[in-house]
């Protein structure tokens, strides 16, 4: 059908134009939790891992978000390493990186744990994807030298990278049986809860960086 008026055409274009705008600002932004079993939900219900929680309380806030679960149960820093390009796919806008509690607790040395998370982090950079760092810490039983030397990683590659960093990613829950799975070392659904409430500050000031810069 031929439009009679050459302004008619016009308009429909601008129409078209328009909603295609608006349906791309529509589209939610595309977080990825990517770690270990404490990212992965170990041992709880489908929708009490950290992910879910994450997502359902950012979209209580306001934040029109996805997050998507990369976390592997048993995963080392050298194993992120080794997948992360396919675990976090393309348009991906922000990733939780939370890796290291395996190498503490396999005695990896710090050295080898920050040169992965490094070369995670540069990775990230290089594909313009927005970094939260979740930090952990050493278990006091593995002596000082070790606990200084893990501690110190995630301070020094979050300086690095120029990235926010939530200092440890359990912080309210460790030490807290309360909280914890009988294994002691992961968190509960009450657990995921308190985890929750702790950082969502934290990713919603990641999340106003991101959409500041676009």
């Amino acid at each position: 059908m031929a439009f009679k008026h050459p302004l008619a055409a016009v308009f429909i274009l601008f129409l078209g134009i328009c909603g295609a705008i608006s349906s791309a600002r529509a589209e939610p932004l595309e977080i990825v939790g990517f770690g270990d079993s404490l990212m992965a939900g170990f041992g709880l219900g489908p929708d009490e891992g950290f992910t879910q929680k994450l997502e359902a309380a950012l979209r209580a806030k306001g934040h029109d978000v996805t997050i998507a679960n990369a976390g592997v149960s048993g995963d080392t820093s050298s194993g992120g390493l080794s997948r992360l390009d396919w675990s976090v796919p393309d348009g991906t806008q922000l990733v939780i990186l939370e890796l290291g509690a395996n190498d503490m607790l396999r005695g990896v040395s710090p050295d080898i744990t920050q040169k992965n998370l490094d070369a995670m982090l540069a990775k990230l950079k290089q594909r313009k994807i927005a970094v939260l760092l979740a930090g952990m810490r050493a278990a006091p039983n593995l002596g000082a030298d070790y606990q200084n030397g893990f501690d110190a990683i995630f301070p020094k590659l979050a300086e690095k990278y120029g990235v926010p960093l939530y200092p440890f990613f359990l912080d309210g829950v460790a030490g807290e049986p309360a909280l914890q799975l009988e294994d002691g070392l992961h968190p509960n659904a009450k657990g995921i809860d308190r985890m929750v409430e702790r950082i969502l500050p934290d990713v919603e000031k990641a999340i106003a960086v991101i959409q500041g810069n676009s």
